[in-house]
């Protein structure tokens, strides 16, 4: 396969293969250098590539495996893992901007103790606002397992959060 092949078949995956490394790992700049690793893994398997059936799945399962490898990784892990919330009112009082803060660190911390999966899984529709297929695609889960995760995700936060008050 040589370069303008490769471009033109894996390049628009860019998009798709970014939001499921930001999902996974959480970091803008971890998941840019994963996403080069994958460009890097997939570009020096060139010759094998023409014979993929589903490239999109190829690479997909590749970035996947990469952000695991990432995450498993003992330098790697964040004890302090940063969700970015967007507040939708640009009008508030110091007190609501503190109790707004000291939510966002709650729920923070509640997603933190989700077992790993759940927690990957409401990250990715959340946060990174996948679907649901891409989840399924990117966790190698059934659509199944994928609402079972999110929906346990969502109860043992709502039940952490009721335990809380």
């Amino acid at each position: 396969m040589n370069a303008e092949e490769f471009k033109r078949v894996y390049y628009p995956f860019h998009p798709k293969l970014y939001r499921i490394a930001f999902a996974l790992l959480n970091n803008a700049e971890d998941a840019k250098d994963i996403l080069q690793d994958t460009y890097c893994k997939l570009w020096s398997k060139r010759n094998e590539l023409p014979n993929v059936l589903q490239p999109e799945l190829f690479c997909i399962r590749i970035i996947r495996n990469l952000c695991l490898d990432f995450i498993k990784a003992p330098k790697n892990r964040r004890d302090n893992e940063q969700i970015a919330f967007i507040s939708t009112t640009t009008e508030t009082t110091p007190e609501q901007e503190m109790e707004s803060k000291e939510k966002i660190r709650t729920i923070e911390r509640i997603m933190q103790q989700l077992p790993e999966k759940q927690r990957i899984v409401i990250m990715m529709r959340v946060c990174s606002d996948c679907s649901l297929k891409e989840i399924e695609t990117a966790m190698n889960e059934s659509a199944e397992n994928v609402r079972v995760l999110l929906s346990r995700a969502r109860k043992n936060i709502k039940n952490m959060l009721l335990n809380e008050q």
